[in-house]
């Protein structure tokens, strides 16, 4: 590895004065660590920076039951495989060991405590101006963003919120069911986080479980007669959208029971139509035999806060003790990089991978998409496209 100016757990320097100017990879999560480790394996210095104390910030944050909907072998990072210990399905307690021993195995310079919060062209536009936390200003031949899907819980303005009696939490704060032994809970949100924290509160004792929908999804087995979901996913991402909707449709007959009469009924939209539109199916992981139990009753979508109640869209009224929000998560690029013209009208990076904005070439995202073939399998890919591309550059 090229000498350094400062190593992992180093302080940075005021301004970074190093004459071979590093790539700058933003985000310590699996995503940046890939990039870095590609970067290093194709002989380019790469410098991680991460705003947190350690790698995998976010993944330590995720509720205790949390487990991949991605099969080990197709989740494993560039340069190095998952531990068959780890199972099948992997851990958030494992993802995390993963992690550390990743950014550990290809010896990758980490430097933790720093938050970048706005990068810019260098003046003589050859590389990149990153400002720092404490005043730093970093310069850098090429810049990967990697901050993460999942960068800040974003919570709705329901009317009357403020005023709400009840707990009310974004499911980014969730981390396990105890605490809700014995209660009334209402989720929002039947996405992938929302359905297993709903199943996770009925296993732990909670005497009421609802959750609110706005837009029936689609659900799917994670796996069937041992061919995992994710598979099917690869095999089909490149093929027609009409094709795989119609495939889909297929599927789900005959594989998830019609849950319409509790509230849940199949979704009038083809399942590849809304996954390119951003919604990505439900792996079921209990939620289909809660529904149909009754212990998770689907309820109509949340409109507003009236004091102890939560009222519904289709008027009615509920009176939960506890709310918890499965509302996603915003990306916040804008104050990074929303200056530069990279951004979507939904805040999220035209390009990712190997490809640049043709505005700011040197400039690269990954881990902002959310694809049917697992995010983690195409973050590894994007990791060696950027390598690929930055090698070349010289």
């Amino acid at each position: 590895m090229p000498d350094s100016t400062f190593s992992a757990g180093d302080a940075l320097p005021a301004i970074d004065r190093t004459e071979d100017r590093p790539v700058y990879v933003i985000g310590g999560g699996p995503g940046g660590l890939a990039a870095a480790a590609a970067l290093r394996a194709r002989g380019v210095r790469a410098v991680v920076l991460e705003k947190s104390t350690e790698v995998g910030a976010s993944w330590r944050r995720h509720y205790d039951r949390l487990h991949l909907h991605t099969i080990r072998r197709w989740s494993a990072l560039p340069g190095l495989a998952m531990p068959r210990r780890f199972g099948r399905w992997v851990s958030r307690d494992d993802m995390v060991r993963y992690l550390e021993k990743y950014a550990e195995h290809h010896d990758l310079e980490v430097v933790t405590g720093v938050e970048v919060s706005r990068i810019d062209r260098t003046a003589d536009g050859t590389g990149w101006q990153l400002s720092a936390t404490g005043g730093r200003v970093l310069t850098g031949r090429a810049v990967v963003v990697a901050t993460g899907f999942n960068h800040t819980p974003r919570l709705p303005g329901w009317p009357g919120r403020a005023g709400f009696t009840g707990e009310l939490v974004h499911a980014a704060e969730y981390r396990g069911p105890a605490p809700y032994a014995g209660r009334d809970v209402l989720v929002v949100g039947i996405g992938n986080t929302g359905a297993e924290i709903a199943v996770d509160l009925v296993e732990g004792g909670a005497s009421r479980v609802r959750i609110a929908v706005r837009t029936t999804p689609h659900i799917v087995r994670r796996s069937t007669a041992g061919w995992p979901a994710q598979a099917t996913a690869v095999l089909v991402r490149r093929l027609p959208v009409r094709l795989v909707d119609r495939a889909g449709r297929l599927m789900s007959r005959v594989s998830v029971p019609d849950l319409a009469a509790q509230g849940l009924p199949r979704p009038d939209t083809g399942l590849y139509s809304r996954v390119r539109e951003g919604a990505i199916p439900v792996q079921d992981v209990g939620l289909i035999d809660a529904v149909r139990s009754g212990r998770v009753v689907p309820v109509a979508a949340v409109e507003s806060f009236d004091g102890d109640d939560v009222v519904l869209a289709d008027g009615s009224r509920i009176t939960p003790d506890a709310v918890i929000a499965a509302t996603g998560y915003e990306r916040r690029l804008e104050g990074l990089v929303g200056h530069l013209g990279v951004l979507d009208a939904r805040g999220r990076p035209v390009v990712h991978g190997g490809r640049t904005p043709k505005q700011a070439p040197g400039l690269y995202f990954t881990g902002f998409t959310n694809p049917i073939s697992g995010m983690l399998r195409e973050m590894a890919r994007d990791a060696r496209k950027i390598a690929r591309k930055l090698a070349a550059a010289g």
